[in-house]
């Protein structure tokens, strides 16, 4: 007879009723993630399939990554207000779609090349023109004739722009 523990049975075997509630968690965190990650990807492939009726064939890569720019920081911004509303869980949930977002994205200029580029541009400037807040439109539109929109912080950018073109945003 077996006794263990003053049972009069054998332990129960590993294909008990804990082993299949065990498994099923792990299905149930599966099977969340992954309608997470459908969800928040949903949503950009509609956003990049309408972006593709309207440039036909295809939009550019440059507009896939604007949009996926848009999207990481659209939940950015969520997660901070449900942050301010009390929400963790929401903004746990907002957090994690943007990280998955933003594995997407190609890494953007840092604000030394940003610098270098903006230099170049104010070289290229007449004297006059460099230190008029009516003369930015010329230096951002040389400067995005240079590089791709979508490959920089365009808020970065105009820091940069006003500081180098030594006046105050304020």
């Amino acid at each position: 007879m077996w006794t263990h523990n003053g049972f009069d049975r054998a332990p129960a075997p590993l294909h008990s009723a804990h082993r299949t509630i065990f498994i099923l968690s792990i299905l149930d965190i599966r099977q969340r993630l992954l309608s997470g990650v459908k969800t928040a990807m949903k949503s950009i492939l509609s956003e990049v399939y309408a972006a593709d009726k309207i440039s036909p064939p295809k939009a550019p890569s440059s507009s896939i990554i604007s949009i996926l720019r848009k999207a990481a920081l659209r939940r950015k911004d969520s997660a901070a207000q449900f942050i301010q509303a009390s929400r963790p869980d929401l903004a746990d949930k907002e957090e994690n779609e943007a990280a998955i977002i933003s594995a997407f994205l190609p890494p953007v200029l840092s604000e030394d090349a940003i610098d270098s580029i903006l230099t170049e541009v104010l070289a290229e400037l007449p004297p006059s023109q460099t230190d008029s807040r009516k003369n930015l439109g010329r230096v951002y539109k040389s400067f995005y004739s240079k590089v791709d929109k979508s490959m920089v912080d365009t808020d970065a950018v105009k820091r940069r722009a006003e500081v180098l073109m030594t006046f105050d945003s304020s």
